[in-house]
C-alpha cells in the first residue's frame, strides 16, 4: 500500500467501511483531516452547533440504520460538552464510533490549552476508549473501534487522534472492518434444563430488553409469552422487542423506584430474563425482587448482564432469536392440556382488560373534550394523518402515555423512545431517523424542558432540510420531576404538598415557535383542539422540517 498522511488513510478506511455520514462540530485539532473530506464526496459531513445534538444526531442514526455511526468531537471541550448524551448512548446500546482530536503528542508534557485526560474522561460513558499513538496503526485501530461498538451489547466507542499522528505517513491498508457472527445456539441440554425449570409456572413472567431487538427475536418471543402464557414487562426496554398490542405486554417496569418493580416480580413463580440486566431502576431494590423459590432463567449475549445483580438458577450466553423459540417448542412439549388451558385463559383475560382500559381512557378523552388541550387529542388526530410507516422517536416522557395510546408501538424499527436519562435526544434523534431512512415521515417528540438541552439541533435541520417533524409537548414543567418527587413523598411518608417552584419553566415563557423560525424552521403554535388537524396537515405537506409547539396539561 502506498504511504500517505494517516488522516488520508483515516477516511479511506470509512469509506471502505461504507460510511455515508460524519457529524459534529469541528475544531482547531481536527482541521487537518476534516480539510481532507473535499476528497471524499461519499462521506457527507453533518454541522451541529453543540456537542450534545451532534451526540443525539448520531444515536437517532445508529439506531435507525442498526450500524454505527461516526461522529467527531473537539478536544476536551468539546468530548466533555458530549459527556451526557453519551451516557445516553450508552445505556441505550448506540454503536457509535467517537473521533476526539487534539493537538499532539509532541504536548502532552506542556498541559496546553484544551489538553485533557481525553481517554480517562470517556471511559465511563463508552465501551472502549483509547488513544491513537503511532500512525501506523491508525486503522487497526479504528477497524478494532468499529467491531467492539458493533459487538453486543452495543455501545459507543472513543477514539483519540492526536493531530500530529494524523499528519505522519502510514502504509496500512484499508479494508473493510471485520465483524462477529453472534447469533449462539444453546446446547439442546441447556434448553431442556431451561424448560424443566420454567414448566411448572403458574404465574409466569417475562422481563425483557433491547437484547430481543438486536437480535431479532421478536416473533419467538411473542410464541414463547403464548406458549407459556406468560407476562411480559420491560426493563431497558426502548425498541419495539413486542407489539404494544400484544396480550402478554403489560407494561414497563418502574424506571424510578424498585419498590414499584418488586410488585409485578416478586409475584411470579418463575422468571425468564432475556435482553437486559435485572433492574435498572434509578433507586433498584435490593432484595425481595424475586419469590423465594422461584426459578430464575436469563438469556443474553452480554454476560455481564446475567446475574449481574440477582443470583440466577440457569445463565445462558446465546443469542435471544435462537433461544427463545427452542425454549417455547421444549416448554410446548412439557406442558400438559390443562396447563396449555389455562395459559390461553391467561392471554384472553389480560386482552380484554386491556380492551377495557383502552375504552375507559377513550371515554375519559371524551369527557374531558371540552377541556384544555391533551397530548391524547394530538395522537388521534396524528394517528388518523400518518402514513402507516412513519418513524416515530419519542422523548414526550410524562406525555407519552396519551399519545401512543393511538399510536402504539407496534412495528419494529418504527418507534424509538429515549433511553439512559439524559434528556434532549428527541429533536437530534429524529434528525438521525431522518437521515436514515429519507423516504420516510419521521416525527421527533421531545419536553420542551428537554428541548432545550439541543434546541440547536433544528438549525441543522434547516441548514441540511431533514424534513422531520418535531413537536414539543409545553407543559410549562419538568413534569416528570413532578410525578418523581411525589413517588419520593411517598416512600418516605412524607404529605403530599406544592412541587418545588424551581420545576416551573414559565418565568419567562419560551416562544418556542419563535425561536424555531430564527434557527430557520418552520413552527406553529398549538393551544386549542381545532387547532391540532390543521397544524399537522401543514407539518406534514410542509416537505422539510416543521415545529409544532403543542401546548398540553396546563
Amino acid at each position: 500500500m502506498a504511504s500517505r498522511p494517516a488522516r488520508v488513510a483515516m477516511l479511506e478506511q470509512f469509506k471502505a467501511d461504507g460510511v455515508t455520514h460524519m457529524f459534529g462540530n469541528p475544531g482547531t485539532v481536527e482541521q487537518g483531516f476534516l480539510d481532507e473530506l473535499r476528497n471524499f464526496p461519499e462521506i457527507e459531513y453533518v454541522l451541529a452547533l453543540q456537542e450534545a445534538a451532534v451526540v443525539g444526531l448520531a444515536d437517532g442514526y445508529a439506531r435507525a440504520t442498526r450500524r454505527p455511526a461516526v461522529l467527531q468531537l473537539h478536544s476536551g471541550v468539546g468530548l466533555g460538552n458530549g459527556i451526557g448524551m453519551l451516557y445516553q448512548a450508552k445505556r441505550g446500546h448506540a454503536p457509535l464510533v467517537v473521533l476526539v482530536g487534539e493537538s499532539g503528542l509532541a504536548y502532552d508534557a506542556m498541559e496546553a490549552q484544551m489538553a485533557a485526560d481525553l481517554v480517562a474522561m470517556a471511559e465511563p460513558v463508552t465501551k472502549w476508549a483509547t488513544r491513537v499513538v503511532d500512525p501506523r496503526s491508525t486503522l487497526r485501530v479504528l477497524r478494532r473501534a468499529f467491531k467492539v461498538a458493533a459487538t453486543p451489547p452495543y455501545g459507543p466507542v472513543m477514539v483519540v487522534l492526536p493531530a500530529d499522528v494524523l499528519d505522519a505517513e502510514t502504509d496500512e491498508p484499508a479494508v473493510p472492518t471485520s465483524y462477529l457472527e453472534t447469533a449462539a445456539v444453546p446446547a439442546p441440554e441447556t434448553v431442556e434444563r431451561a424448560a424443566d425449570l420454567l414448566a411448572g409456572a403458574e404465574r409466569p413472567l417475562l422481563i425483557v430488553g433491547d437484547g430481543v431487538h438486536f437480535s431479532g427475536a421478536q416473533a419467538e418471543l411473542a410464541r414463547l409469552a403464548e406458549v407459556w402464557g406468560a407476562e411480559v414487562w420491560g426493563a431497558d426496554w426502548a425498541e419495539v422487542n413486542l407489539p404494544a398490542d400484544h396480550p402478554a405486554y403489560r407494561g414497563q417496569l418502574g424506571h424510578m423506584f424498585g419498590t414499584t418493580s418488586s410488585r409485578v416480580t416478586a409475584a411470579a413463580d418463575a422468571v425468564l430474563i432475556v435482553g437486559t440486566y435485572a433492574l435498572p431502576e434509578v433507586f433498584p431494590a435490593l432484595d425481595g425482587v424475586f419469590a423465594p423459590g422461584a426459578p430464575v432463567v436469563h438469556v443474553d449475549l452480554d454476560s455481564g448482564a446475567i446475574a449481574k445483580n440477582f443470583p440466577v438458577d440457569l445463565g445462558i450466553l446465546a443469542d435471544p432469536r435462537q433461544s427463545l423459540g427452542r425454549i417455547a417448542a421444549a416448554l410446548d412439549a412439557r406442558l400438559t392440556p390443562e396447563q396449555h388451558r389455562r395459559a390461553a385463559g391467561r392471554l384472553r383475560t389480560w386482552g380484554a382488560e386491556k380492551a377495557a382500559a383502552r375504552t375507559e381512557a377513550d371515554e375519559r378523552d371524551a369527557r374531558e373534550a371540552a377541556g384544555a388541550l391533551t397530548a391524547a387529542d394530538f395522537g388521534r388526530e396524528l394517528a388518523a394523518q400518518l402514513p402507516a410507516d412513519a418513524i416515530l422517536f419519542d422523548e414526550a416522557l410524562t406525555c407519552s402515555p396519551g399519545l401512543f395510546r393511538h399510536l402504539p408501538p407496534n412495528t419494529p424499527g418504527e418507534w424509538f423512545q429515549t433511553r439512559g436519562g439524559s434528556l434532549g435526544v428527541g429533536i437530534p434523534g429524529a434528525l438521525g431517523a431522518k437521515l436514515a431512512h429519507p423516504g420516510k415521515t419521521v416525527v421527533g417528540f421531545t419536553g420542551d424542558g428537554g428541548s432545550m438541552y439541543t434546541i440547536q439541533a433544528l438549525w441543522t435541520a434547516a441548514r441540511y432540510d431533514i424534513g422531520a417533524v418535531f413537536v414539543i409537548c409545553n407543559n410549562g414543567r419538568y413534569k416528570l420531576l413532578d410525578d418523581n418527587i411525589a413517588q419520593y413523598w411517598g416512600t418516605q411518608g412524607i404529605e403530599p404538598h406544592a412541587f418545588p417552584e424551581l420545576f416551573d419553566l414559565t418565568r419567562p415563557e419560551i416562544d418556542f415557535a419563535a425561536l424555531s423560525r430564527s434557527l430557520g424552521v418552520p413552527a406553529v403554535r398549538v393551544d386549542k383542539p381545532d387547532q391540532v388537524a390543521p397544524a399537522i396537515a401543514e407539518a406534514l405537506a410542509s416537505g422539510g422540517p416543521f415545529l409544532i409547539d403543542l401546548v398540553v396539561g396546563r
